[in-house]
């Protein structure tokens, strides 16, 4: 705990750093798009606000149904003056179906430098300058961004919004203390085109649910860095119930499960709040009193609040705080983690999949 709350302050540091000026690559961005996310337009409109030299915006959608599609046509009108193209391809090539939708957008790439987001991100008009600075240095063959949890309404929102804010972030931070990063996240992904086709394109990635984790280790095993960049991406979070937070959480328990086994396994001790009542609950029953069994319980919550609150101030919007929320949102994190050993299914834009154990995606029978 306290190892990542000095990563929370020092990476914070860094971001409020003067920017980079240099914008001299020419830049795709590739926007995949499934369905209405919560506030689409303006989390497009965000991309298209951009003051970045040369670059173009590539929105993609698989389905010519798809009921985002007049969304992205009303937004592209908005910005006549941008370099923006809207793909519309239901060419499938791996069981990853947003990758193959990457995949049919790279067709109409303009630029030799890809950046990958989510439709639910949303970032500020120095994103690809922050973006885009590292790549300048032939070593570094991609970069990547963190990215925090914005809630849109109600509680549900929140507990989902603080499990990227109070849980991602910090985790996330930790390696990048210890050495090189070897992976990237789905927030923000930025390869070089040559980089990508070296190890197969997007075919390489088109079967596996953690797609931006393999991305990173195919980049890092063809002897390139993956950078992170001091930025931090708004993911618009908008849960309409517990379930759904549930459900989202345990896919991505499992995803990181499948990739990281012992760290993730391992990581079980960073449940601090949970295993304080668990160690309170040992004491008493060993014959401590009242007040010494409730030490654990009163010190996890101050390193929480501490860890929380820095997050909140340092990297974050700071609207999906709530410290009285904690001890919900510790104890949800903590059954999630439980039930994630518990099978390999998991719930990806409505289809169910296996995750094997290499990784791989496999449909649901």
């Amino acid at each position: 705990m306290v190892i990542a709350i000095g990563g929370v302050l020092i990476f914070g540091r860094r971001i409020r750093k003067e920017p980079p000026a240099s914008n001299d690559l020419s830049v795709t961005v590739l926007k995949p798009i499934c369905g209405i996310e919560h506030e689409l337009a303006d989390n497009l409109r965000s991309f298209c606000r951009q003051e970045y030299g040369q670059h173009q915006l590539i929105f993609g959608v698989r389905d010519k149904n798809d009921p985002a599609i007049p969304i992205i046509e009303t937004v592209i009108k908005e910005f006549p003056e941008r370099d923006i193209e809207l793909v519309i391809d239901d060419q499938i090539i791996g069981s990853n179906y947003k990758i193959s939708n990457l995949a049919n957008m790279a067709k109409y790439a303009k630029h030799d430098v890809f950046v990958i987001s989510d439709s639910d991100m949303r970032v500020r008009p120095d994103y690809l300058t922050r973006v885009a600075a590292p790549l300048v240095n032939p070593k570094v063959g991609a970069t990547t961004c963190l990215y925090s949890g914005l809630a849109a309404s109600g509680i549900a929102s929140r507990l989902g919004a603080m499990f990227v804010n109070d849980w991602f972030l910090p985790s996330a931070l930790i390696p990048t203390m210890f050495g090189k990063l070897t992976f990237c996240f789905g927030a923000t992904m930025a390869v070089r085109r040559t980089v990508l086709e070296s190890f197969g394109g997007f075919s390489a990635l088109a079967d596996f649910l953690a797609d931006d984790y393999m991305l990173g280790r195919h980049v890092v095993e063809k002897g390139y860095d993956v950078a992170l960049v001091p930025y931090v991406v708004e993911n618009i979070i908008l849960e309409q119930d517990l379930k759904g937070v549930f459900l989202h959480e345990i896919r991505w328990a499992r995803t990181i499960r499948s990739v990281q086994p012992g760290g993730y396994a391992a990581s079980v001790l960073t449940e601090v709040f949970p295993l304080s009542i668990l160690a309170s609950i040992g004491a008493f029953t060993l014959g401590a009193s009242s007040t010494i069994s409730l030490l654990p319980i009163v010190v996890a919550l101050g390193f929480r609040l501490v860890l929380h609150y820095s997050v909140c101030r340092g990297l974050t919007s700071g609207n999906s705080c709530g410290a009285w929320l904690i001890p919900f949102r510790d104890l949800l994190s903590f059954a999630v983690r439980i039930y994630s050993f518990c099978g390999t299914k998991v719930l990806w834009r409505e289809n169910e999949f296996v995750v094997l154990a290499d990784n791989r995606l496999k449909v649901a029978k």
